[in-house]
């Protein structure tokens, strides 16, 4: 099997991040996995070396924790053999806004788009010096439909999407290969810490199993997507909805309100 250097793996001690560090090792990475429990992360990466061979380093780190951030920005900056930023940590909520912990809203910025943004900036930041490197950015449908969960949770994710494609188009010509997946509801321990059960609370054909949504992540990403659904029949459904989206910005910003309001200069 080929060296593909080093994936580093946020959220990497259960569900969508574990499966991410078995499939990528599996592929010729070696591992630094992150997440807050030195338990749980040395247990996957025991696992994860007998079953493949491939080095599986730990690195625990708290990424509600601001200098916790800071450390292991500094790790994907300068360590070279990094060459794969899978930037999967985050928390949800699925409380109504009024209902919601303010506290708990205020975590939900910090891991999912404050954390988020530092991590991916400075992993790209270093794979632009080499002219290669992966980034893969873990989002959520809810992106597209924020009538569903929480607002702040689906605010956070929307900004996920927003700030990939952004990424993407910065980083076309630089060598560095940048992809967005948006899951559904999948089955994690992510959805328990939200309080919902989601083999009572969803309906079962909602639930993708974890295996089934990392493993279609990367069969998109070998098929050269830049945004993954792993539920979406067809490719040609989410191009049509970029088409339309992309079709208004020559309409947003103009010197004048449009005539159907009424005001401005009269002409």
């Amino acid at each position: 099997m080929s060296n593909k250097g080093t994936a580093l793996i946020t959220g990497a001690s259960t569900g969508i991040g574990t499966v991410y560090a078995d499939r990528l090792a599996k592929r010729g990475y070696d591992l630094i996995l992150v997440a807050r429990s030195k338990d749980k992360l040395d247990e996957v990466a025991q696992q994860i070396q007998s079953s493949t061979g491939r080095k599986a380093e730990v690195l625990q780190a708290d990424l509600a924790v601001p200098a916790d951030v800071k450390r292991v920005a500094e790790r994907l900056a300068t360590d070279d053999s990094i060459t794969a930023f899978v930037n999967n940590a985050g928390i949800a909520s699925a409380s109504k806004l009024l209902d919601s912990d303010l506290d708990y809203l205020d975590q939900i910025v910090q891991i999912n788009v404050t954390a988020f943004t530092r991590l991916a900036i400075a992993a790209a930041s270093s794979f632009v010096k080499k002219s290669s490197g992966l980034i893969i950015n873990i989002g959520s449908v809810v992106a597209l439909a924020p009538e569903l969960l929480n607002g702040v949770y689906s605010g956070s994710k929307a900004f996920v999407q927003n700030f990939s494609i952004s990424l993407k188009n910065e980083l076309a010509d630089k060598g560095v290969k940048v992809q967005v997946v948006l899951p559904g509801a999948t089955a994690t321990p992510l959805w328990g810490k939200a309080g919902v059960n989601v083999h009572t609370d969803l309906p079962a054909e909602w639930v993708m199993t974890t295996e089934d949504m990392v493993d279609a992540s990367l069969a998109g990403l070998d098929q050269g997507e830049f945004a993954t659904i792993p539920a979406l029949p067809e490719a040609s459904l989410f191009e049509t909805y970029e088409k339309s989206r992309l079709a208004l910005a020559p309409f947003l910003s103009q010197k004048n309100p449009a005539p159907r309001y009424g005001v401005g200069e009269k002409k």
